[in-house]
C-alpha cells in the first residue's frame, strides 16, 4: 500500500493529529500538540486514560494496580506536574526496602532517596487531570480501537483510521495529517504491519523488549481492630528477591488512600512470563503463598484479586526517545522507548509531539 504524503503547503497551518493510546505518553503528547494550537483527536480502546497508571476501586479502597509511584529528574516533567499540584503527594522513600527471599532486610533505604511520588487520591489522578484539557476540546474517544490506518479515501497527502467500538460498531475517521502512536510496542508493530505501513519501524521495534507482570491485590479490614495498626512487617513497601515476587506495598501507606490495610503485589518479570496463560485462581493461589512468606502475614484477605498486565515492564528499551518519519508524518513513543519508569512516558510523548510539530 503506498504511504500518504503530506502537501508541504500545509506546514505553516494548525495541523490535524491523531494520537492512538490515551496512557501517560499519549496524554503529553496531544496536549503538547494541543498547546501549540493544532487539532487532536486521541482514540483510546479502553474506557479510561493512563493505560498502566491503573487503579482499582473496590468497598475496602482503592488498590494502585499498575505503575506504584513515579520519580522526578527531567525538570519538563516537573514544570508539568506544577500545572496540577493537586493531583499528587510525596509518599515517603524511606519505607522503600530490599529483600532477600526470606523477607530479610539487604539493603536499608538511605535519607538521601530521590523523592517518591504517587497520584492523589489515586494513581490515575494524574493522567486524569492532564487528559482534562482534552476532554474539554471534545478530543478523546474512548473505546474506540483502531484497526487499520490507510490514506484517507478523499485526500492521498491525509491519513484515515478505521475503527470498532461497543459491540464491533465501525467507524472510518478521516482527515489526519499525521498519525502518532502511543502504545505498546508489540501492538504499535502489529497494527502498522496490519496496515502495511512504515517497514523500517517495524524492524526496530523487534529490537524493544517487554515481560508481562501478573498484579495480586489484598483487603485486611480485620487490621482495624482496636489495639491492631497494622498487620506484618514494620515496612511499607519493598522490592523482593523471592523468585515469584518483585515488589511489595502497603496501599493504605500511602497519603490519602483510605485507612483499611491494603497490599499491591507484583510479580516478578520471570515469574509472570512463566505463568503468562495461567488461569486467574491458579496466580492467586500461588501469589499469595509467596506474599505470605515474604511478609509473614497469613492472615486470610477479606479481598483479593489479581489482574495481569501483558506488556509492564520494559526489558530492553528502543534507546531513542521516540520514532517519527517526517515524510509520510507517522510516529512512535511510549516508555519503552527510554525505559520503563512513569517519567520515560512524559518525556517520550512530549518530545514526538515536538518533533511532529517542527517538521
Amino acid at each position: 500500500m503506498p504511504a500518504a504524503r503530506p502537501p508541504t503547503s500545509r506546514k505553516s497551518a494548525p495541523s490535524h493529529f491523531a494520537v492512538i493510546g490515551a496512557g501517560l505518553a499519549g496524554i503529553a503528547c496531544a496536549r503538547t500538540l494541543l498547546q501549540a494550537g493544532h487539532r487532536v483527536t486521541v482514540i483510546e480502546q479502553s474506557g479510561s486514560v493512563g493505560g498502566r497508571i491503573g487503579t482499582r476501586h473496590t468497598p475496602f479502597g482503592s488498590f494502585d494496580c499498575g505503575a506504584q509511584f513515579f520519580t522526578v529528574r527531567d525538570p519538563r516533567f516537573q514544570q508539568a506536574l506544577d500545572t496540577t499540584p493537586q493531583a499528587r503527594r510525596r509518599w515517603s522513600a524511606t519505607a522503600v526496602r530490599v529483600l532477600d527471599p526470606l523477607g530479610r532486610v539487604i539493603e536499608a533505604p538511605r535519607p538521601e532517596l530521590e523523592p517518591h511520588w504517587v497520584g492523589a487520591p489515586d494513581m490515575e489522578a494524574l493522567p486524569r487531570a492532564w487528559a482534562q484539557p482534552l476532554v474539554d476540546a471534545q478530543a478523546l474517544l474512548l473505546l474506540t480501537r483502531v484497526d487499520r490506518i490507510e490514506p484517507d479515501a478523499l485526500d492521498a497527502n491525509r491519513w484515515q483510521l478505521r475503527t470498532s467500538g461497543p459491540h464491533e460498531t465501525a467507524h472510518v475517521y478521516p482527515g489526519f495529517d499525521a498519525v502518532l502512536l502511543a502504545m505498546p510496542a508489540p501492538h504499535a508493530a502489529t497494527l502498522l504491519e496490519r496496515s502495511r505501513l512504515a517497514p523500517v519501524f517495524v524492524e526496530r521495534l523487534a529490537s524493544v523488549e517487554m515481560a508481562p507482570c501478573w498484579t495480586l491485590m489484598l483487603a485486611f479490614p480485620q487490621a482495624l481492630q482496636p489495639g491492631l495498626a497494622h498487620l506484618g512487617p514494620q515496612w511499607n513497601a519493598a522490592r523482593s528477591t523471592h523468585h515469584r515476587v518483585a515488589w511489595l506495598a502497603r496501599e493504605s501507606s500511602k497519603p490519602g488512600r483510605g485507612p483499611v490495610e491494603r497490599w499491591t503485589v507484583q510479580a516478578s518479570a520471570n515469574w509472570s512470563t512463566e505463568h503468562l496463560a495461567d488461569d486467574e485462581p491458579r496466580v492467586q493461589a500461588k501469589l499469595l503463598k509467596a506474599f505470605a512468606e515474604v511478609t509473614g502475614i497469613r492472615a486470610q484477605p477479606a479481598h483479593a484479586e489479581v489482574r495481569r498486565w501483558r506488556y509492564s515492564r520494559t526489558l530492553r528499551p528502543l534507546g531513542r526517545p521516540h520514532l517519527w518519519d517526517p515524510q509520510v508524518r507517522l510516529g512512535l513513543c511510549g516508555d519503552w522507548c527510554l525505559g520503563q519508569r512513569v517519567e520515560h512516558a512524559f518525556v517520550s510523548g512530549l518530545e514526538l509531539a515536538l518533533a511532529a510539530t517542527l517538521a
